[in-house]
């Protein structure tokens, strides 16, 4: 939950009803949105690769992903397990379902959100879109999504993960889509349609998945604690080593219950069970930023597997939180936090690798 890297632009929009036009990105570059808990520079990601403790291991652990879960906070907080799952992600395109946190300010929701940016700004060069984008915008019916290039710009759950990639693989091109609020049938409605048209897609150019697209869904897990919450108490267990060892505990067990092991529309149905008020689609319940995303994501990947006709078994490549382990310093590479990690104030990350 970043607010400090947007607060300006909210301002703007606030108090002065600015209107950004839907197609201000086409022929246009998507520029970082969060340039102090992620890297923005090269010399910045590969300083702070080379400060991961044991990073020469990730390589020996990573698989051959078709679909990952992986965290989008702070650089200095999640640390090694971005390249502890990311490793693994060896295709050139990589399809994103990113998080939309600000979808309130936009009344965004029951539909997938699209950019029309032709490129993404990253630390090593200009990252390109694929043009399995517009493929699939073309086929999918117009009233399942949207292009919105504002809520695009603004939203920080997939910049953060594609420097990794780009880390390793200088030629990555990526497609975003940001879920937002959406009820469990319509999250079904979707993605089931789009799984066929991603099907369809990478049949007609030739792609296998795995080897030449993956999937990667953005989430955080738990934002836990009862200070600088906006006001919010998010400690039902307490704000103490208590409190924290029964949230961490709660936490593996809604990984092992619907993460890991085979996607199961049973499995999704629960995690969402975990994290969505059952009486107003909009609310948390254990409050995972990733509630709508995770769902989607591994809903699309379900209908996916079965016009494959493979079954995919998730595998838990480690849990870390914000205050769990050392914080891989970064304040002399011109980078540092856009929120406070404390026994009050902490967030959970998991990892999760689907082959």
């Amino acid at each position: 939950m970043k607010n400090k890297t947007v607060f300006l632009f909210l301002i703007l929009i606030l108090f002065t009803e600015i209107v950004i036009p839907q197609d201000s990105g086409k022929n246009k570059i998507r520029l970082m949105a969060d340039t102090v808990g992620f890297a923005s520079k090269s010399s910045q990601m590969d300083e702070f690769m080379k400060r991961i403790p044991g990073i020469n291991d990730y390589l020996i652990k990573s698989g051959n992903w078709k679909i990952c879960i992986t965290p989008h906070d702070d650089y200095t907080y999640v640390g090694g397990l971005y390249p502890a799952l990311l490793t693994g992600i060896k295709s050139k395109t990589v399809i994103f379902f990113g998080v939309t946190h600000k979808a309130r300010l936009f009344n965004l929701e029951n539909k997938i959100i699209f950019d029309s940016f032709k490129e993404w700004e990253m630390p090593y060069g200009n990252v390109k879109i694929s043009g399995l984008r517009e493929e699939i915008t073309a086929k999918l019916p117009q009233d399942f999504y949207l292009i919105h290039d504002s809520i695009q710009s603004l939203e920080h759950s997939v910049e953060a993960i594609v420097p990794f990639l780009q880390y390793y693989n200088r030629n990555v091109e990526i497609i975003s889509i940001l879920i937002p609020y959406m009820t469990f049938d319509k999250i079904n409605e979707i993605s089931e349609v789009l799984a066929g048209v991603v099907f369809s897609a990478a049949n007609k150019n030739g792609l296998q998945w795995g080897d030449d697209y993956a999937i990667i869904i953005s989430s955080d897990a738990v934002h836990y604690g009862d200070e600088e919450w906006g006001g919010n108490n998010y400690a039902p267990f307490g704000a103490d080593s208590t409190g924290y060892k029964k949230a961490v505990a709660y936490e593996y067990e809604i990984i092992n219950n619907c993460l890991t092991g085979e996607i199961l529309l049973g499995k999704i149905k629960k995690f969402i069970n975990y994290t969505v008020d059952e009486n107003d689609f909009k609310k948390y319940k254990w409050n995972w930023c990733g509630r709508y995303s995770i769902p989607f994501g591994l809903m699309t990947s379900y209908y996916l597997q079965n016009l494959y006709d493979i079954k995919l078994t998730g595998s838990h490549v480690g849990y870390a939180t914000s205050i769990d382990r050392p914080h891989i310093p970064v304040d002399d590479l011109g980078m540092g936090t856009t929120a406070p990690a404390n026994i009050s104030h902490w967030v959970g990350y998991t990892a999760v690798g689907y082959k």
